[in-house]
């Protein structure tokens, strides 16, 4: 089978956008909760990349993430994990907190 100069670089095309779409897969980022405290409390994150949290609650009850800064809530279960993309966000600072704890579940994504 041959294929024309068009088709052939039309596949090639195709081929590196797969490959670079690949290589560019999301910054994941661990945060815990354990005693109504995330840990790390701070977390710097790239600039202008999309992140993926993943939070995982070892309190036996629940707890919400929330940002208004990010436009982020998910409760997560006691006992359970959960994934939260943020970004691309712009250089500064995007506190977040816990809804259910806001006294001690307190913490803040950096990017830069």
């Amino acid at each position: 089978m041959s294929f024309s100069p068009h088709q052939a670089a039309l596949g090639m095309a195709l081929a590196f956008l797969v490959i670079a779409t690949a290589g560019a897969a999301d910054t994941e980022i661990a945060l815990t909760i354990e005693n109504h405290k995330f840990t790390p409390s701070e977390v710097r994150v790239p600039a202008n990349q999309r992140v993926k949290l993943l939070v995982l609650n070892k309190d036996a009850t629940p707890e919400e993430f929330e940002s208004h800064e990010m436009q982020r809530e998910k409760i997560i279960p006691g006992g359970s994990r959960a994934t939260i993309f943020v970004g691309p966000l712009k250089p500064g600072r995007y506190p977040f907190f816990g809804e259910f704890n806001q006294t001690t579940a307190q913490g803040v994504v950096i990017a830069e």
